[in-house]
């Protein structure tokens, strides 16, 4: 989960190129929705606010915001079966921030931009 201090994501770290392995859209987990990312998201699908939160959002478990439903499989349910974004225009902040401002252990080990950035494989 990335941190709610985040504003910003950095420029990409010299050397690392995304892969579009998926695999940071493949793990349960709340994708929060900060202000303004609801309307945004929703007038790329064209869809109204409510629509859009009535059909691909939920509460999160803390109450404290909503975040993007996920799959039965626990993936994004904007993941697509080529693992690119539908949403990739209007993607929240927080994917836009991985793994330049969070990452988890399991999320760096399975990034297949990462591994290259970090270790050339």
């Amino acid at each position: 989960m990335m941190p709610s201090t985040v504003e910003t994501a950095p420029a990409v770290p010299p050397g690392f190129t995304c892969q579009r392995c998926g695999h940071c859209c493949l793990g349960p987990g709340d994708v929060r929705l900060r202000a303004g990312e609801v309307e945004a998201i929703a007038a790329w699908l064209g869809l109204t606010v409510s629509d859009f939160t009535d059909a691909f959002t939920r509460l999160t478990t803390d109450r404290q915001a909503i975040t993007l439903t996920e799959r039965p499989d626990g993936a994004c349910i904007f993941l697509q079966p080529d693992n690119s974004c539908r949403i990739q225009a209007a993607k929240p902040q927080q994917c836009c921030a991985f793994p330049y401002l969070w990452r988890t252990a399991r999320l760096a080990n399975m990034c297949a931009g990462w591994k290259l950035h970090e270790y050339g494989n």
